[in-house]
């Protein structure tokens, strides 16, 4: 297992994936990695076009990126929750946090330049019913000095109908989002994002299980990626800042309250072999000889330029793109 650190690269309403070309997209996303992101990204070896990583390994020039949070105030307007630095990544720029997982040494094969892909449901709704096998979860840490333990990144759901909590999370929110583990061998992409990945026959595994078995359709076993979100909600604990009719205050950048429609976009980046590398030789969180680290001085000072002019950390009427969902 990898387990690491990228600082935030930029805070941009941008998604290659789904809106290629477009500018502005749909809604705001955080992002981090490479600094070759931006509003189309060709299918390619994206290691070879981007000069600089937020990443603590320098080798992974990937990019990852997610639906930001807001805090809905009792007056209607809004203000983006930002993000925080988790456990051991002390001086990052926010971001996000990383994982690779692979059940044993050689066990997986590592992706190819030019594979992207997407996990979740920007327009669901409702739960999946998984249990602990969830692939989209949150959890509310009671205490300022949450501890950013990495366990369990989720729970059996408390929050069916509601998963964003009612009660002031004095620690932050923490949001996990998996992407599944098995590929057709072929596609390097698909039009969905999705279907050239799956989960085993069994159904989506609970993290960090990763030894189910891939169907015939897609054969091929690849590291399990998570993304570690934490978001620093301290600044809107004052529950007579709430809605007054009792209701959560956060909602995703799509406009979604439930949080169900959490998702993570993902376009492989690593140098050379270096991922194959690692995932072969038994590397454990960030302890890896086989990979070279740089500072958070050093990756906190790499970043794109934004290019969507737009209010970003102010207070505003609406989201970002309009309360579209």
């Amino acid at each position: 297992m990898l387990r690491f650190g990228c600082s935030q690269v930029v805070i941009e309403r941008l998604d290659p994936l789904v809106n290629p070309d477009m500018s502005p997209s749909s809604h705001m996303h955080q992002v981090v990695g490479g600094n070759a992101f931006n509003a189309s990204m060709p299918v390619t070896d994206i290691a070879k076009l981007a000069s600089c990583t937020t990443c603590h390994f320098d080798q992974d020039f990937s990019n990852y990126w997610t639906a930001n949070l807001y805090f809905r105030a009792r007056n209607g307007t809004y203000k983006r929750v930002p993000q925080m630095a988790n456990q051991f990544n002390d001086g990052d720029n926010a971001g996000i946090t990383i994982y690779y997982t692979s059940p044993n040494r050689n066990a997986t094969t590592a992706f190819k330049p030019g594979f992207r892909m997407l996990t979740g449901d920007a327009m669901r709704r409702t739960s999946e019913n998984l249990g602990k096998n969830m692939q989209q979860c949150y959890r509310c840490f009671s205490e300022p000095n949450f501890g950013g333990s990495m366990y369990p990144p989720c729970l059996d759901p408390k929050w069916d109908t509601d998963y964003f909590p009612k009660q002031p999370c004095l620690g932050g929110i923490r949001s996990n989002i998996i992407f599944p583990l098995c590929w057709d061998g072929k596609n390097l992409d698909s039009p969905s994002h999705r279907d050239h990945v799956t989960h085993p026959t069994g159904g989506p595994p609970s993290f960090s299980v990763v030894n189910g078995t891939c169907p015939a359709s897609h054969p091929v076993k690849i590291p399990q990626v998570m993304l570690e979100v934490m978001w620093n909600t301290t600044a809107f604990n004052n529950k007579d800042d709430w809605p007054k009719d009792g209701s959560q205050p956060f909602v995703l950048s799509t406009g979604d309250k439930t949080g169900f429609g959490q998702h993570g976009d993902y376009v492989f980046g690593w140098k050379d072999d270096t991922l194959q590398t690692a995932m072969d030789s038994g590397c454990y969180l960030r302890n890896c000889t086989q990979l070279t680290s740089q500072t958070p001085k050093v990756k906190n000072q790499c970043n794109v330029p934004v290019t969507v002019n737009e209010n970003i950390d102010g207070w505003m009427n609406e989201l970002p793109g309009g309360d579209w969902a």
